[in-house]
């Protein structure tokens, strides 16, 4: 199969193979689907590990060791929370990378300040500091999550393909 052809599942998968990483995730607003997605190519065992869906803010400090003081000063959907599920997931299945989503998936819970379709995307590496992004996702509830988990696969590539090549 041609490079163009494959998908981003594949193309992940083959990337974390060859650099001998292991990979969790940390879901919120996508709720699973990028470990769906993940999982469905086959020989994905050689490098996922396993996810937490953490739908629930509870969720994200008993497991991912998110603080209450920053889910009550930051909120659920931001920066910081994306940035501490992706390291709390990398820490709990003592993986070498991770990803976290947490969003507004929609078609309610949108404010002006954060509206409908915004999610951040976090991802965490071993040894260094976890960074995320914000996105806004148009569409109804299951496109944005189809978009935030695409994105989600995206970001992550994009890390792997910077790091194999700087190698």
């Amino acid at each position: 199969m041609k490079p163009e052809n494959r998908s981003i599942e594949a193309s992940v998968g083959e990337l974390l193979r060859e650099q001998g990483l292991t990979l969790a995730t940390a879901e919120s607003c996508t709720g699973g689907l990028i470990g769906q997605r993940l999982t469905a190519i086959s020989g994905s065992s050689d490098y996922y590990i396993g996810g937490v869906i953490a739908y629930s803010n509870a969720v994200k400090v008993a497991v991912l060791g998110v603080s209450e003081a920053m889910l009550a000063n930051c909120g659920a959907v931001s920066d910081p929370v994306a940035e501490a599920m992706a390291s709390g997931v990398l820490s709990h299945f003592d993986v070498d990378v991770a990803l976290s989503t947490t969003g507004i998936a929609g078609p309610s819970g949108g404010t002006p300040e954060k509206p409908v379709g915004l999610v951040y995307i976090g991802l965490a590496v071993r040894n260094l500091p976890p960074v995320a992004r914000a996105f806004h996702f148009e569409g109804n509830r299951d496109e944005v999550r189809m978009a935030a988990s695409q994105a989600a696969l995206e970001m992550l590539q994009r890390h792997l393909v910077i790091s194999k090549n700087s190698d």
